[in-house]
C-alpha cells in the first residue's frame, strides 16, 4: 500500500483537523525514522494510520477490547487510550496491514511500552512533537528528538505523567513502566 492509498482510506476515518494533525505525525515519523535509523516506510504507514480508530464510536471500541484484545486493562483507564489499541485492531482487520511490527507501532503509540523498538518509539515521538502541538513542554522534547530519541521519549513519559497527576488521573501501567525501564536504562550507560 502508497502513502496516497493510506491517506485516502484514513482521511474516510478522521475529522479535517485531526487529518492536518496526521499529517503532521507522518512528516515527523519519517524525520525521526531517517535520524534513528527506522525503518522509513513502516514509520511512514504506521503513523498515517496512528488514528485510524480515533473517532470510533466508544462503545464499539469497548467491545472490540472486551472481545477481541488480550489486554482488558485499557478499559479501566478512560477512553481516549482505547483508539491506539482498537485502531490496530481494525487496521489489521479492516485495511488488512499485518506487519506486526507496524501495528505494535499503532497499539503503543498513546502509553509507550518497555522495551520499545525504533519504530514504536518514532511513532510514539513523532504524535507528541508533530508541528501541530502546542503545549507546554513540547518545544523541550523537539530540541531533545534532534540528538536523543530516548531522553525525548524519557522527556515525553515524564511531562504526560505530569500532566495527568496533576489533574488526578490513573497512569496506564506500560506508561509508568515505560518510564522506568528507560531511567533504569540511563543510569546503567
Amino acid at each position: 500500500m502508497n502513502r496516497e492509498q493510506a491517506l485516502a482510506i484514513v482521511k474516510l476515518q478522521l475529522t479535517d483537523h485531526r487529518y492536518q494533525h496526521t499529517l503532521g505525525v507522518v512528516d515527523t515519523a519519517i524525520e525521526l525514522a531517517k535520524r534513528f535509523g527506522a525503518d522509513e516506510e513502516k514509520a511512514e504507514i504506521a503513523a498515517i494510520f496512528h488514528d485510524y480508530a480515533k473517532f470510533r464510536d466508544k462503545e464499539e471500541m469497548k467491545r472490540i477490547v472486551q472481545e477481541k484484545l488480550t489486554e482488558k486493562s485499557f478499559l479501566d483507564y478512560g477512553d481516549e487510550l482505547l483508539h491506539a489499541p482498537c485502531g490496530a485492531y481494525l487496521v489489521q482487520h479492516e485495511v488488512g496491514i499485518d506487519d506486526q511490527e507496524l501495528l505494535n507501532a499503532i497499539y503503543y503509540h498513546t502509553t509507550g511500552r518497555p522495551e520499545m523498538t525504533v519504530l514504536e518509539k518514532v511513532v510514539f515521538l513523532a504524535d507528541y512533537i508533530e508541528p501541530g502541538r502546542q503545549f507546554k513542554g513540547v518545544e523541550e522534547v523537539r530540541v531533545l528528538a534532534q540528538t536523543n530519541l530516548d531522553d525525548a521519549i524519557l522527556q515525553t513519559l515524564e511531562n504526560t505523567i505530569f500532566f495527568l497527576m496533576k489533574r488526578r488521573q490513573r497512569v496506564f501501567p506500560d506508561t509508568l513502566a515505560t518510564f522506568n525501564q528507560l531511567v533504569k536504562q540511563k543510569k546503567e550507560k
